[in-house]
Parts: C-alpha cells; sequence; structure tokens
C-alpha cells in the first residue's frame, strides 16, 4: 500500500519515526522501496554523488525530472519526494509549474529549501494541488554564498530565526520540515513545538525521522563520507574488487573461476 502525505504527517501522532533515504535510479530505488522506507527522496544531491559536480548548485530541472522518472518506476511503497533545485522557484507561479513536472514525473511531495521567503511559494504549490516538505538549516543550494557547511542554530538569534521559519512553514501548510545540520538541541526544540514531524540530517536523534544519501550509507561515495553519516557497507569496494578481478582475468593474469 502506497504511503500517503498524511500517513507521514500522522506518524508523529503515534510516535512512529519516519526512516528515509535517498535515490536516483530504478534498481536502487526499488531495492529500497522493499525495505520498507517511509520517503524515498530524489534529492538533488545527485550533482555530487551521480554527475560529479561540487555541489548542488549546478542541478537543474531537467536532471530533476529524468532522476526523478527513473526512481518513480522502481518504487511501489514509498512516498516519493522530489527536491525543487537552485534556480527553479524564480517565482510562486515558476515554482508551481516545475512542481507540477517532477508530479508528471512520478513525485509524490516536493522539497523546498528555505524560510520565510518560500512561504508564498509553498503557499502556490499547494494551491496547484502538490504536498511540499520544507527544509530549514544548512541549506545546500547557498553553499556558495554562505562559504561552506556549518552547523546551525548555536547562536540564540539563529535558533530563534530557524523556529520562527519553521513555525511559518507549518502555517504555509509543509507536511514535514527536513532539519539539515541544526544544532541539536534546536532541532529537538523545533520538533516538540510542531506538530508536523521533523526529518533530521547530522541534526541529532530527536527528529521525528531521519535522512540520509544512500551513497554515504552503503560506502558507494568513499572521497566524502560525512562524518553524521554511519556507513554500513563497502559497495564501492565490492565494486572495485569485482572490476579488477574481471580486468585480471580478461587479460589473463587470472584463471576463470
Amino acid at each position: 500500500m502506497k504511503t500517503s502525505i498524511q500517513d507521514l504527517i500522522s506518524s508523529k501522532g503515534r510516535g512512529r519515526k519516519l526512516a528515509c533515504l535517498t535515490a536516483y535510479d530504478y534498481p536502487t530505488a526499488r531495492v529500497l522501496d522493499e525495505t520498507g522506507l517511509d520517503i524515498i527522496l530524489v534529492g538533488d544531491s545527485l550533482g555530487m554523488v551521480v554527475l560529479g559536480h561540487a555541489d548542488t548548485t549546478m542541478v537543474r530541472m531537467e536532471d530533476m525530472l529524468h532522476h526523478t522518472r527513473a526512481v518513480a518506476r522502481g518504487v511501489l511503497r514509498a512516498c516519493v519526494v522530489s527536491d525543487l533545485p537552485a534556480g527553479s522557484t524564480p517565482s510562486a507561479e515558476a515554482a508551481a509549474e516545475n512542481a507540477l513536472q517532477l508530479v508528471e514525473a512520478g513525485a509524490d511531495a516536493v522539497k523546498i529549501e528555505g524560510g520565510h521567503e518560500c512561504v508564498r511559494i509553498v503557499e502556490a504549490i499547494r494551491g496547484a494541488g502538490v504536498p511540499v516538505i520544507g527544509h530549514l538549516g544548512m541549506l545546500p543550494q547557498r553553499v556558495r554564498l554562505e562559504g561552506g557547511y556549518r552547523i546551525k542554530g548555536r547562536s540564540g538569534a539563529e535558533a530563534d530565526r530557524i523556529l520562527s521559519e519553521a513555525l511559518a512553514l507549518e502555517r504555509a501548510g509543509v507536511a514535514a520540515i527536513v532539519l539539515e545540520l541544526v544544532h541539536p538541541p534546536l532541532a529537538a526544540a523545533i520538533s516538540r513545538s510542531l506538530k508536523i514531524p521533523t526529518i533530521g540530517i547530522g541534526s541529532g536523534p530527536h527528529c521525528d525521522g531521519q535522512i540520509l544519501v544512500i551513497h554515504d550509507v552503503a560506502g558507494m561515495f568513499p572521497w566524502f563520507r560525512p562524518p553524521f553519516a554511519k556507513v554500513r557497507a563497502d559497495v564501492a569496494g565490492e565494486i572495485r574488487r569485482a572490476a579488477e578481478e574481471f580486468v585480471a582475468e580478461t587479460r589473463g593474469e587470472l584463471s576463470p573461476s
């Protein structure tokens, strides 16, 4: 049975933590969907772990549409959420149009980065009939403006602002909010203050759910591993080993098994 947006919202009242991972292609999405995940996110993190960019700012709508279609083909149960990439929300009207394109590609909801400045955009997207998930704290689409990644909400003023933005997004109608690299005590306070679930990434254990990039969890991107991600496999190592074995066998350096 397909996980609905209402299922995600009601999970908080039931005390059930949301388990979320990213996927960017059909086979990964199909395997992950069989594990019982609540959300499969087609994240603009694909810019780094799939397309080889330095950050997410180079990802465009055509990239998100392409990968959303692939993921949606593999998912029967989880809620598929797709990121609205950098540059896709220059106006509320454009944001709604792009959100509808992602839904047509197979997304069940879209995710948008930002706080007070996104309220009207969220309302327009919801007015078009598309559920929205917010994203506060560290905003990867603004990493160049902010000069890198850092924990958000350590100072009183910044903490007050992030809490205020979370409440504003909730009033605008988002179904949940991702908290990325938010100071854990603040993430816990925000989670207590909202009726909708929070989904943490590097924000401590007290959010209403957790999300990670599948490449970090499975060891598929060994060149960079965020400190908050527990690596549970060595997929890159196994691919390397299998390919080296193939090369050696092909060149006659290894007897066929």
